[in-house]
């Protein structure tokens, strides 16, 4: 009989942690690794969110809700640690006495694909993958023409987010849950959009690539791309699809672990924002301090939802998360397997 997870403790590879702002040099710690990636928002103000990662280089700056250019800034992020990150004075995500929030996940191992030599896709890509945690940060620079990217998960990624690093273009989404031929922006309360020739040359992802089509936003003449490639990994991380049904008993979604993170957005329907809750801003139910990736807004609490040992129940009936019949995508990371490789199950918060 299979192990029901291969990972025991997921804080080894993504993990919450909350710190208050001090415009100085400030050591967060507390993350349990040296992170790879770094997502960080401003919980009480309507500062942008900072997305660093060690592919890109330490000081490199994108905005989750901008479509600015990558900018490097000295007094941001200024060192990745063993077991966090170091800032520097800055009122972006260290404004002294503002309260914040970064969300981390360890990649790791060094990847490069010389397409041509290997005869893996026909763009060359490099970047950091962990095939354990199922994550990868790839990065390459776009032809103009229709071509696949080596990912390096060695299974078919069911979440990515991609930005054009020169800027001008909205950052796009691609999810297993609707078809190859749509996309969805992470920056804008649009829904998903058919568009997929363009952006995906309407093909699913594959266990070695992902295809482009020849839109700017992904795959622009010459110009540097990044990629966040996410799979599914059990009793760890979770993408997918619910439909809502206004209720105060909302829809039940199973995820087979205790969430950490949960990240979700109306599919259907322009106007809601995109949803963020982790296991940190609230640590016991009900769960309901979000933050939207593509608003600098402060956190908003009219969203509620419970995290429970193997997923989550939707617990109002806002439509951002829960409305009548509405279809959501999400993409989900475990504090706790729902049953871990010795079979004990864990318990509810």
């Amino acid at each position: 009989m299979a192990a029901y997870t291969t990972i025991d403790d997921p804080t080894i590879y993504m993990n919450p942690v909350l710190y208050t702002g001090n415009y100085d040099t400030n050591a967060i710690t507390g993350v349990g690794f040296q992170p790879d990636l770094v997502w960080a928002k401003e919980r009480d103000g309507t500062s942008s969110h900072a997305v660093f990662d060690a592919v890109r280089g330490v000081q490199k700056k994108i905005m989750t809700n901008s479509t600015d250019v990558e900018s490097t800034e000295t007094t941001y992020l200024s060192a990745f640690g063993a077991d966090g990150f170091t800032l520097g004075a800055n009122n972006g995500i260290n404004e002294s006495g503002k309260l914040n929030v970064a969300w981390n996940w360890k990649a790791g191992t060094s990847f490069t694909n010389d397409a041509s030599a290997t005869g893996v896709g026909d763009i060359d890509s490099t970047g950091s993958v962990n095939t354990d945690a199922g994550f990868s940060i790839i990065s390459y620079t776009g032809t103009g023409s229709a071509g696949t990217v080596a990912h390096g998960l060695g299974v078919a990624p069911k979440f990515m987010i991609f930005f054009n690093l020169d800027g001008g273009y909205n950052w796009n989404t691609y999810h297993s849950a609707y078809s190859p031929t749509q996309s969805q922006e992470f920056n804008t309360t649009n829904a998903a959009e058919t568009n997929g020739t363009a952006m995906w040359n309407d093909t699913a992802p594959t266990s070695s690539v992902f295809s482009l089509g020849d839109a700017g936003s992904v795959n622009e003449s010459a110009t540097p791309i990044i990629a966040y490639c996410f799979t599914d990994v059990a009793g760890y991380s979770k993408a997918g699809s619910y439909i809502g049904n206004s209720s105060v008993d909302g829809t039940f979604v199973y995820t087979g672990f205790r969430p950490a993170w949960f990240l979700l957005k109306n599919y259907q329907d322009n106007g809601d924002n995109w949803c963020l809750f982790d296991n940190k801003r609230n640590a016991f139910n009900v769960t309901n301090n979000g933050l939207a990736p593509n608003s600098s807004e402060v956190e908003f609490t009219d969203v509620d939802v419970d995290f429970l040992s193997n997923g989550v129940k939707m617990r109002n009936s806002t439509g951002r998360h829960n409305g009548n019949g509405k279809t959501y995508i999400y993409m989900a990371f475990a504090e706790a397997p729902f049953v871990n490789s010795n079979g004990v199950p864990c318990n509810a918060r």
